[in-house]
């Protein structure tokens, strides 16, 4: 018989077995709606035979739901504690396996191994991960055999809301552009904060990724083109040329000379400045060569 991983006197019942508390440090909501989890589970679009990396799966409820469908689930779960749990929540799962790392820390290429393989990511993440674990997974170099093109999270609200906004909206900052380098963003749906336990402060959004195919634009240094996002973002009320100018080692003459080459106006906004724009800005600099006030 299946267990209600979503009944809250069940998943009271199996803290108390295992003398566990919920851990804020990690982030930890269980959902406590069915309806709500299978239709995450839906967004995500999970095959037969796809592969599904999972990070952080709490007590198993995302995780055995989707092995339902999937061929194989690797769900990794920083928190030791909880392995004991997921080993007793999804021991009739022969297509789950669990791993207790810390993902950041992880090999992520070790993990899903050198098979052929569809593959799509699930995850629940805590809002003082969302941004790094999001990135870790754009950034890693998937080989051709791993054919990556969705990855689907339920993240904060206003994380969700930021990565999937446009230009000249007040969501739009470095994560947007950064994120939207690599991938197609949409806000799919709303989560409410009444559906988890312990209850949030805030509600949430299930969000998609759709991985780009071909980059949208190229840049000259990647590193140096996310450092420009950054420094324009990092004091947004200024004009862009005096946030470069103050977050960046680039004094005024030699940025206005490179955003009147790039076509920018330099009394304009962060948030008016679309990514194509930041990363021609970013060539020039590279180009120029200066790096000096």
């Amino acid at each position: 018989m299946k267990m209600n991983l979503t009944s809250p006197a069940f998943i009271s019942n199996l803290m108390t077995e295992h003398q566990l508390h919920f851990n804020k440090q990690f982030g930890q909501n269980f959902l406590i709606d069915q309806n709500i989890l299978e239709k995450i589970v839906r967004a995500g679009k999970i095959g037969p035979e796809d592969t599904v990396l999972e990070i952080g799966p709490g007590i198993g409820s995302m995780t055995s739901e989707m092995a339902e469908t999937a061929r194989r689930v690797i769900t990794v779960e920083i928190d030791k504690k909880l392995i004991p749990v997921l080993n007793q929540t999804l021991g009739d799962y022969e297509n789950v396996e669990i791993v207790n790392q810390d993902f950041l820390k992880t090999d992520v290429l070790a993990l899903i191994g050198d098979e052929k393989t569809p593959l799509k990511v699930l995850a629940n993440l805590p809002y003082y991960i969302t941004t790094p674990i999001i990135m870790k997974l754009l950034e890693t170099p998937w080989p051709d055999s791993v054919d990556l093109t969705r990855m689907t999270f339920l993240v904060q609200k206003e994380v969700g809301e930021r990565i999937c906004a446009g230009p000249g909206s007040k969501s739009y900052g470095a994560l947007s552009v950064m994120v939207q380098y690599y991938a197609d963003p949409a806000v799919m749906f709303t989560v409410p904060a009444s559906v988890f336990m312990p209850k949030p402060k805030v509600d949430s959004v299930v969000i998609s990724l759709q991985k780009k195919t071909e980059m949208p634009y190229t840049p000259l240094d990647k590193n140096q083109f996310f450092k420009v996002v950054k420094g324009a973002f990092q004091t947004r009320r200024k004009t862009l040329i005096n946030s470069l100018s103050h977050n960046m080692p680039y004094g005024k003459d030699v940025l206005l000379d490179v955003m009147e080459k790039a076509g920018i106006d330099p009394r304009k906004r962060a948030e008016q400045i679309e990514g194509e724009a930041f990363c021609r800005l970013a060539n020039l600099l590279v180009q120029s060569g200066s790096s000096e006030h």
